[in-house]
């Protein structure tokens, strides 16, 4: 049976996802994603870019898990390969086939010469291990990220945050925030490309006046995710990498939300010509099944004690389910995914467009492949951020309406399946622009 959205039959949340909600929440610790709590909703199946809840209503899925969902929702090929690896071995340290296939498959779709993967399980277990390696190969300690940008919630991470998180933890390891280019945003108030990315510059200066020139790696988001889908110009990561060289640092992509087919391209650093040092990936790799990774120059690889037996292992790197990934991968080659990820990607990117002459709170859209963003804004010319209560009006709209979108917040992010195809994505947009028409009517504000 073909799942199709939008399909509403019960008020939202219905009475079945309250009550495995309300039984969830019994003995869940806080701290679960917002838009998830907020929802109220409680999944039952989903198929594509469409997600049926546990009382029969359908939604077109625009946030993907975020980034996760790179082959939509229970892809045959995807769910045939882990039925398949499960019947023969889940769980073991020895080499697979799966394992090795994976790891050559990797190594044939990332920048030449970045060659060398190690595999872990979640995204902020493979920065953290790109810091220790960048760490062993420079024989340096701090860290550099920029603002806006997120890595992780583990402890070396948040040195590295520039999304604000790392305020309430008291002391973190030694690092440096710097600018990013969010030329909506910019700090500078400048344009681009006049500004000749005087942001960088800045970026430059901050760093040589706090740092203690002990910098052992740079890591980036070459298009930024937490931050609100921002698309830096290509001339930025370029910028950030000769910041890396002048400091004899480990420059390090940060490819967990871009890599894979994000952006129409295997990793977001193409964009720039760009050829990193390290490469992080996760969401997308494994479409739902856990595994992260990174993927190293040769050289870089080598630097002890990283590279020492266990010295850079984990209990679930590259388990024989890993399989999934490799799966993956393949679809991703076999049904020319990329290409559809560009033309679905124009065709919502073309939509966007036309919003800031429609709606009065869209301030700002963006996108690249299907990695796009609209900025709400309550005043076009302070670009004074929507307020959250009305985003989160939006958001509540936009579910009634059969809609599953990050609206909740000012910057709206839109990362659906790659596999999603054209009708159903411009049908999640007419959705989400209605759910913006409609609380703008309510606050008088059409």
């Amino acid at each position: 049976m073909t799942l199709k959205a939008p399909l509403i039959r019960t008020e939202i949340p219905g009475p079945r996802s309250r009550e495995l909600v309300k039984q969830e929440q019994r003995h869940l610790a806080p701290g679960l994603q917002g838009f998830a709590l907020s929802s109220g909703i409680a999944v039952e199946r989903a198929q594509g870019s469409v997600i049926e809840d546990a009382d029969g209503n359908h939604y077109v899925d625009l946030i993907g898990g975020i980034g996760v969902n790179s082959l939509g929702h229970c892809h045959p090929a995807y769910t045939k390969a882990l039925h398949e690896q499960l019947d023969k071995v889940t769980v073991g340290s020895f080499t697979s086939a799966p394992r090795a296939e994976l790891i050559n498959e990797v190594a044939k779709v990332t920048p030449k010469g970045v060659d060398k993967v190690q595999l872990y399980s979640s995204g902020a277990e493979a920065v953290e291990s790109a810091f220790r390696l960048a760490m062993n190969h420079t024989g340096h300690h701090e860290v550099v990220g920029f603002w806006g940008g997120f890595h992780g919630k583990t402890a070396r991470t948040l040195s590295a945050n520039g999304a604000g998180n790392a305020k309430s933890y008291g002391p973190v390891p030694p690092g440096h925030v710097l600018p990013f280019a969010n030329c909506y945003r910019c700090p500078l108030k400048l344009k681009y490309p006049s500004c000749g990315i005087a942001c960088a510059d800045l970026a430059r200066d901050q760093l040589r006046h706090q740092s203690t020139g002990s910098v052992a790696a740079v890591i980036i988001e070459p298009l930024q995710g937490t931050a609100g889908n921002v698309i830096p110009p290509p001339e930025f990561m370029v910028r950030a990498q000769e910041i890396a060289r002048e400091q004899g640092a480990v420059f390090i992509s940060d490819e967990m939300i871009t890599g894979f087919g994000r952006t129409g391209r295997w990793f977001a650093c193409e964009r720039s010509g760009v050829t990193p040092d390290i490469i992080t990936i996760g969401k997308a790799f494994g479409a739902g099944f856990p595994i992260s990774g990174l993927v190293a120059k040769g050289a870089i690889a080598q630097a002890k004690p990283w590279a020492n037996p266990s010295g850079s292992s984990s209990s679930y790197g590259g388990n024989p389910l890993a399989a999934a990934a490799l799966a993956s991968i393949r679809t991703l080659h076999k049904e020319n995914v990329l290409q559809n990820v560009r033309e679905v990607g124009n065709a919502m990117l073309d939509e966007l467009r036309s919003w800031p002459d429609r709606l009065r709170w869209v301030g700002d859209v963006r996108g690249e492949g299907l990695f796009l963003g609209v900025e709400l804004v309550a005043d076009r010319q302070t670009k004074e951020p929507l307020g959250k209560k009305i985003c989160d009006e939006i958001f509540q709209d936009g579910l009634r309406r059969g809609l599953l979108a990050m609206s909740y917040t000012h910057a709206i992010r839109l990362q659906p399946a790659l596999t999603i195809d054209r009708d159903t994505a411009l049908s999640g947009l007419s959705l989400l622009r209605e759910a913006i028409e409609a609380v703008a009517r309510r606050q008088g504000a059409a």
